[in-house]
C-alpha cells in the first residue's frame, strides 16, 4: 500500500511539472522570448532567429562572432569577465545554502547578507586590479569589513576567504591568469574595503553590487551581480550576471525553485543555452547578452555575445510591466492604480534585483517602474549597470518628473523626483509620466 500511495503522488507531482513544463514552453512559441537580434540580421542582412532547439531554448556555438569595440571596449571586456568569475562564486554559495551548508546571516542594520556579498566583491575588485595593474581601484560598492571584523565575524570571515580562493583557482577559465598562491585573509578584506570610495562628479570609478537582491538569492530564486563604471559622474560601461534568468519569459511568472524542479524531472538537451545570462553596454554602443561559461555544474567554453533590443510594443492593452517583490521596497498599489489608468491589462512580473532591467532590456517586458517608501534614498549601485543596459537596448529611464538618473551625486541617486521608470520606448514612457502626474496626489506614498 506504501508503494502504490507514493508512486501515485510520484505520478502526480510529475504531471504537475510537465505541465507547467510544457505550457510555458507552448506560449513562448508565439515569439521570440528574447527579442535576441540574430547574426544574420547583422552578417548577412536577414532578420532570421538564432537556432534554437524544439523548447526553444538557444543552441550555444551559434552567436554571432563580432568583437565589441569602442571607447570603453577593454574596460567592457574585463568586466564581463570579472562578473563571469564571481557568478561561478554566487552559483556555488547560493546551492550550499539551499541545500543548508551555509546560513545566511545579518549586517548591523539587519539586512541580510551571504558569504556571496562579500567574496563576490573581493573576487571582482581582485581582477579589476590585476587587469588594470592598479593597486587602488576606485569603487563604489554595497559591502564593506566592518561586519567580519571581531570574534562575532571570525567564523564567517574564514568562509569567505575559502569561497574566493576556490573560484579565483576557476580564474583561468575565463582567461584570467591566477594568483600564484591563495589569497590571504588581509588580501581579502582590502579587497573588500576597495569598494569603499565615495563617487562624485569628477574621474573614473566602478559601481558594483555584489549581489543585488540578496533575498531572492537567499530564497532560490533571482539575483543579480552589477558592475558599471562612472566617468564624470556618468554611466559608461554596464554589465549584468543574472545567473537564475530564464530564456523563456514566462519563467518569470513563477518562483525559480519551479524551474529548477522542472529541469531536473526534463533535462534540456546537451549543450542548449536555456537560463542565466550576462548582459552588458558601453556607453553610445549596443547592449549585448551572452551565457554563462559555468552553469551552476560544469564550465563550457566562451561563446560571443549576442545584440538585444528592447520590446516594439506600444499598446499599453499588450505591454507588461515588472516591479519589485516585496511591498517594503516600492507600492504595489500605487503601481496597480497605475496600471489600471494605463490599460495595463497583463499581471506585473514581480521580480527580484535588477533582472527587472534585464527583462526590459531584452524584450521579456516593456516597462519596470519602482516607487519607494517616502524618504528611502536610492543607491546608484543598484541602478547604474542596469539602466545603461536599458537605454543601449532603446529603452528609455527616468525618475517619474522625466528627468535622467543623476549618477554624479556621490553613493545614493540624490534629488529623484518620485520614483524611477525603465520603459521600452518613449510613447510608453510619455504615458506612464503623465498618468504618474495625474495619480501622485491622491496617493498614499
Amino acid at each position: 500500500m506504501f508503494i502504490c500511495v507514493s508512486t501515485f503522488y510520484k505520478v502526480r507531482i510529475n504531471l504537475l511539472y510537465k505541465t507547467i513544463f510544457f505550457n510555458v514552453c507552448d506560449s513562448a512559441q508565439l515569439g521570440d522570448p528574447c527579442n535576441i537580434k540574430s547574426t544574420q540580421l547583422a552578417l548577412e542582412g536577414r532578420g532570421n532567429r538564432a537556432p534554437t532547439n524544439q523548447d526553444g531554448a538557444r543552441k550555444l556555438g551559434t552567436e554571432m562572432s563580432q568583437e565589441r569595440e569602442g571607447k570603453y571596449g577593454r574596460e567592457l571586456d574585463v568586466a564581463v569577465q570579472a562578473i563571469q568569475l564571481a557568478c561561478v562564486l554566487s552559483q556555488r554559495v547560493q546551492e550550499r545554502l539551499l541545500d543548508n551548508e551555509e546560513v545566511a546571516g545579518s549586517k548591523n542594520d539587519e539586512s541580510l547578507v551571504t558569504v556571496a556579498d562579500w567574496g563576490v566583491q573581493a573576487v571582482v575588485t581582485w581582477v579589476l586590479s590585476q587587469a588594470f595593474n592598479e593597486e587602488e581601484i576606485p569603487m563604489v560598492a554595497e559591502e564593506d569589513t566592518r561586519d567580519l571584523r571581531g570574534m562575532e565575524g571570525m567564523a564567517m570571515l574564514r568562509k569567505v576567504v575559502h569561497a574566493v580562493n576556490e573560484c579565483l583557482m576557476e580564474s583561468s577559465v575565463m582567461g584570467i591568469v591566477p594568483p600564484r598562491q591563495p589569497l590571504g585573509t588581509i588580501d581579502v578584506l582590502k579587497a573588500i574595503n576597495r569598494g569603499t570610495t565615495k563617487g562624485g562628479p569628477v574621474g573614473r570609478h566602478w559601481v558594483l553590487d555584489p549581489i543585488d537582491g540578496t533575498l531572492g538569492f537567499v530564497r532560490g530564486d533571482q539575483y543579480a551581480i552589477a558592475l558599471a563604471m562612472v566617468e564624470n559622474g556618468e554611466v559608461v560601461l554596464g554589465v549584468l550576471g543574472c545567473p537564475n534568468l530564464p530564456l523563456r519569459s514566462e519563467w518569470l511568472n513563477y518562483h525559480h525553485r519551479y524551474y529548477r524542479v522542472a529541469s531536473k524531472l526534463f533535462p534540456p538537451s546537451p549543450g542548449v543555452w536555456h537560463k542565466g545570462c550576462v548582459m552588458s553596454a558601453q556607453r553610445a554602443g549596443q547592449a549585448w547578452m551572452q551565457p554563462m561559461i559555468f552553469d551552476g555544474t560544469t564550465f563550457r567554453q566562451s561563446v560571443a555575445p549576442q545584440l538585444v533590443s528592447v520590446s516594439g510594443i506600444v499598446d499599453p492593452a499588450q505591454a507588461r510591466f515588472c516591479e519589485p517583490v516585496e511591498k517594503s521596497n516600492s507600492s504595489h498599489s500605487f503601481t496597480a492604480g497605475l496600471a489600471d489608468t494605463l490599460g495595463l491589462r497583463k499581471q506585473p512580473l514581480r521580480v527580484y534585483s535588477m533582472a527587472k532591467y534585464a527583462a526590459v532590456a531584452r524584450g521579456d517586458a516593456e516597462i519596470f517602474m519602482k516607487f519607494a517608501r517616502a524618504g528611502y534614498k536610492e543607491k546608484i549601485w543598484d541602478h547604474a549597470a542596469g539602466v545603461l543596459i536599458v537605454q543601449e537596448a532603446g529603452g528609455v529611464v527616468t525618475d517619474a518628473g522625466g528627468r535622467p538618473l543623476d549618477f554624479s551625486k556621490g553613493r545614493r541617486l540624490e534629488g529623484l523626483d518620485r520614483g524611477i521608470i525603465a520603459c521600452s520606448g518613449k510613447k510608453l514612457h510619455s504615458k506612464i509620466i503623465e498618468a504618474v502626474d495625474a495619480s501622485w496626489n491622491s496617493s498614499t506614498l
